[in-house]
């Protein structure tokens, strides 16, 4: 206590008309947050109201959006895409997640650690892998069919609706996985005990008892693929527009095309981001019932269900589910990057570093979009983590009357989908005065805002976590909320900060919805120029691009899991 007194023995902070001056910081906070979250919601709405050129009010822009058959037919083509990859993800999710949270299958953090690899592995670039696999005359399952059985042709083509599903589901199942094995964790044995005693198996338990109990987190995983499904631009880009159809996104993009139709595109957007909204509340509302007491309960032993021969059975489905989703597609894109002409296949004469050497050093923009893409992660997790720290622990300490208002704010843009989110941010800030479009700046703020959530939601939990006497303690020797945030929250929130520093930082390296609609000549990030080598068909140097990536990332994934556990990206983004 001498210490504290000698620390904060400083007179007491200064007032500004009657307030301490630390509201100033508070103010300052939220001011930012409605610049970044509101304004561009704002915009969006009244943009898509307004007719080019005059401004004046219209509903043209609707009856445009929504008066030809292809505009309606990719609407309902995202609806399809998203239940059909739903309803695939979490057939191979729910087992998977049953396998490792409830059985003695062998290899379960094994397993875990190749659904995280999955989970960090950005949807475009497998979507890439799957088409070095199946495309319709030069992808490896084709011709590995060929070779086999004699036949013209193989029958796998990635082109096609079926293959957009596919592709898609492989790369969101890890979120039903996520929510699924959280509930499946905390099912007592007892139950499955009972079922036990009256004569049900494993397997009948499994899906009589077990799985019945997790409905709720069930449905929450299957709703957020949907929602991922539905508001991907870049695997529909690169799979859905050669096979000759669009869905939502797509035509978001072709309406940013020459010349720009912003109006057009707002007022497409809107029933995208009602589905979105009104999914995310369905989603919201599952996950939290506390009606399923065996879920939320903390009693009772949890045993590991012995599985006998079976659980090799379930150990090679996981691994079945693990060759589609990590390793035949790294195989393949590793080939590619190491090779002369992909197509040519596994030889020594077709290995080569010069894909990695042209990236790095010759291809004009390649290397300066993986450090813009860093760069700008880097401003935007700081900043990030900043805001939401400082709203949280204004909605925390209940400094404000409205602070449930301030916590929805922050993660409302959970709900806002990528491409939304750019043409919101395009309406608010690329006109004068601003005219932000194409800079730095606009990247940083669309990528801040897209993973406020994220942010949010960790500092949250973080900051209820620690005790309001310890602050008060600093306030009694003399110190304002500032210095007790300073020297004390902050200190003791260290590695929860770290922890959401990374979990905003990673994903936004890779982040391309909205960087494909903001980004200009001088601040390409390395998603959009993966996309532009996909477009180009240079698979080659996209394969080594997208490695480099990869590889970039493992230190972060490292430095994460040494101070915040193994599987810290899974869970902390589910929180």
């Amino acid at each position: 206590m001498t210490s504290l007194a000698q620390d904060y023995s400083a007179p007491r902070p200064a007032r500004v008309g009657g307030w301490d001056a630390t509201w100033l910081l508070w103010i300052g906070i939220i001011a930012v947050l409605l610049f970044l979250v509101v304004s561009p919601f704002v915009y969006l709405v009244l943009t898509s109201f307004r007719a080019e050129g005059t401004g004046a009010f219209t509903l043209q822009n609707y009856i445009t959006a929504y008066g030809r058959a292809r505009y309606v037919d990719a609407l309902f083509n995202s609806l399809k895409l998203g239940a059909g990859a739903a309803l695939l993800a979490g057939a191979l999710a729910v087992p998977l997640a049953w396998g490792v949270s409830r059985t003695n299958m062998p290899g379960r953090g094994f397993v875990r650690m190749l659904v995280l690899a999955t989970f960090i592995t950005p949807p475009y670039t497998g979507a890439v892998a799957w088409i070095l696999l199946a495309g319709p005359n030069a992808g490896w399952l084709n011709r590995i069919f060929v070779m086999l059985t004699g036949a013209e042709a193989g029958p796998f083509n990635i082109y096609s609706f079926p293959g957009l599903v596919v592709v898609i589901a492989l790369y969101s199942f890890p979120y039903i996985f996520i929510f699924t094995s959280a509930a499946l964790e905390l099912v007592s044995s007892e139950m499955e005990d009972a079922a036990n005693i009256l004569g049900a198996g494993a397997w009948r338990t499994m899906r009589k008892v077990t799985l019945p109990l997790a409905i709720p987190a069930i449905l929450g995983g299957l709703i957020i693929c949907f929602l991922e499904a539905i508001a991907l631009f870049a695997s529909p880009a690169m799979i859905a527009i050669p096979a000759r159809f669009n869905v939502v996104t797509t035509q978001l993009f072709q309406f940013f095309g020459n010349p720009s139709r912003v109006e057009v595109a707002a007022a497409y957007a809107m029933p995208l981001l009602g589905v979105t909204v009104l999914l995310a509340l369905v989603q919201r509302l599952l996950t939290h019932r506390k009606s399923f007491a065996t879920l939320t309960g903390k009693g009772g032993e949890r045993r590991p269900i012995d599985l006998g021969a079976g659980r090799w059975a379930m150990f090679g489905y996981a691994m079945l589910v693990a060759s589609l989703s990590v390793f035949l597609p790294y195989i393949f894109l590793i080939q590619a990057a190491f090779a002369k002409a992909w197509g040519r296949g596994f030889s020594l004469d077709n290995i080569t570093f010069r894909n990695f050497h042209f990236v790095l050093f010759e291809h004009a923009t390649a290397a300066k979009s993986v450090w813009n893409a860093f760069l700008f992660a880097g401003i935007s997790a700081t900043a990030g983590v900043i805001i939401t720290l400082g709203v949280a622990y204004i909605v925390a300490r209940r400094l404000v009357p409205f602070g449930g208002l301030l916590a929805f704010l922050c993660v409302a843009p959970f709900v806002i989908p990528g491409v939304v989110l750019a043409i919101g941010f395009y309406a608010a800030y690329a006109p004068p005065p601003l005219a932000l479009y194409g800079t730095a700046m606009i990247l940083i703020l669309a990528f801040t805002t897209r993973f406020l959530p994220i942010g949010y939601v960790n500092a949250s939990a973080a900051i209820r976590s620690i005790n309001p006497e310890m602050e008060e303690a600093v306030r009694v020797l003399g110190g304002s909320r500032l210095t007790a945030l300073r020297r004390v929250v902050a200190p003791l929130l260290k590695r929860n900060l770290l922890g959401a520093w990374l979990l905003i930082f990673i994903p936004a390296t890779r982040e391309l919805s909205s960087a494909i609609f903001l980004y200009g000549p001088n601040t390409k990030v390395v998603s959009v120029m993966i996309f532009d080598m996909s477009e180009e068909g240079n698979f080659e140097y996209l394969a080594a691009l997208a490695l480099l990536l990869q590889i970039l990332t493992l230190p972060l994934l490292y430095i994460g899991q040494r101070a915040l556990g193994r599987d810290f990206m899974l869970r902390r983004t589910a929180t």
